[in-house]
């Protein structure tokens, strides 16, 4: 039988060769602002290190690069980014010299090329093994468990991020509050008008139109453009409304966020809710009918729970296009992880942007996992396949 190539794992074969023979593996600065110098994979590392990260990534590309066994491709792929985790940290305590507290050490784009093609491979092992919704969650909270060990165990303390981290950890979790509660906020505002606007516009033939026009015309307006036309109308309120600025209420700061990214998330809940609705089968209805139903009793006992996994998609939307845009609110004093990422802007501090970058995408791709995983468990052919 002859060995076959699959497709993707020469991409992923072309993109790690790349990372290991050309890309920088870490970069040096002798401090945060200071351009780097960057280190091959084998400088980065301790003598034996280097060897061992390069026998384990040649193994993990020689099984991706064959039609192996899913399984043997998601245990490849987890050995490589486990190895990539782990000596990451090594090589910032490699690099850095002895007492030195203003040296920076960074992943460069060697490691986050290999991160990426490690990333892909599992994510097409566990594509072909078809998880169910419960194991794609496990996987997700072991990986975040992983990822927690080795920030508590210190071997990452030595990376520029987390010197960054360290001088502003205070404020980090601040920002993160506001961030979470700008997002979350947002969401529940828009799912508390969204489903019932949605609902109306379903019943209502010539409102439906009218509706989701003025919503898609607000979707089309750029955030950083709608952030600024709420300052005013928001900054009048706060003046000449009694209690509005107590409640905060102001031209500047959340409220015009919190505004923005309400509007935002309208289209994605009301569309679905409609859609979703549209979805029922007109025989459910009727045998709704049959049996005395009145039209609040089919509405919440027949045609939501048949249109809940549409609804739970829009929501999916909205948390996941939230936690990007909550971003942008720090540009008019909103706070959240962006703050740090335009104070790194400002400074050419890379590492500082990263501070912020990182978790927003941690953040996005696990809501957006565990999302997915609710969505196929409130399908009506999950429920049909678990019985």
């Amino acid at each position: 039988m002859p060995v076959r190539l699959d497709k993707l794992g020469v991409v992923i074969a072309v993109i790690t060769g790349y990372a290991v023979t050309v890309a920088p593996f870490a970069t040096f600065r002798a401090n945060r602002i200071v351009a780097g110098e960057p280190q091959t994979l084998l400088n980065s590392l301790p003598a034996w290190a280097g060897p061992t990260l390069l026998a384990i990534i040649g193994i993990a590309v020689l099984i991706g690069l064959f039609r192996t066994p899913a399984t043997f491709r998601l245990a490849a792929s987890f050995a490589a980014l486990i190895a990539l985790f782990l000596l990451i940290g090594l090589a910032a305590e490699h690099l850095t010299p002895a007492n030195n507290t203003y040296a920076r050490v960074s992943p460069a784009s060697g490691f986050w090329l290999l991160l990426f093609a490690f990333a892909l491979l599992a994510a097409d092992a566990l594509t072909r093994l078809q998880p169910t919704p419960l194991m794609r969650i496990i996987v997700l909270v072991l990986a975040g468990a992983f990822i927690g060990g080795v920030l508590a165990s210190g071997s990452w303390d030595k990376l520029s991020i987390l010197k960054e981290y360290g001088a502003r950890a205070d404020s980090f979790w601040t920002e993160a509050g506001k961030h979470i509660t700008l997002t979350i906020g947002s969401l529940v505002a828009a799912v508390l008008v969204g489903i019932p606007l949605g609902v109306l516009c379903h019943r209502v033939q010539k409102l439906r139109a009218i509706v989701l026009n003025v919503l898609n015309i607000v979707q089309t307006i750029p955030s950083i453009a709608l952030f600024g036309i709420l300052i005013a109308p928001l900054g009048w309120i706060a003046a000449h409304v009694p209690g509005a600025a107590e409640i905060g209420i102001k031209g500047i700061g959340m409220a015009p966020a919190f505004v923005a990214l309400f509007l935002y998330s309208l289209l994605p809940v009301v569309a679905n809710t409609v859609v979703g609705l549209a979805g029922v089968p007109s025989g459910a209805n009727d045998a709704a009918r049959g049996v005395g139903m009145t039209e609040r009793q089919r509405l919440f006992k027949v045609e939501f729970p048949l249109a809940f996994p549409v609804i739970l998609t829009g929501v999916r939307i909205v948390l996941v296009q939230n936690i990007g845009l909550a971003t942008i609110a720090a540009l008019i004093g909103g706070g959240g992880f962006g703050v740090f990422v335009f104070q790194g802007i400002g400074q050419t501090a890379m590492d500082l942007v990263l501070l912020g970058a990182v978790p927003t995408v941690l953040l996005a791709f696990a809501a957006a996992t565990i999302l997915d995983a609710a969505v196929e468990l409130s399908s009506p052919s999950h429920s049909r396949t678990s019985a």
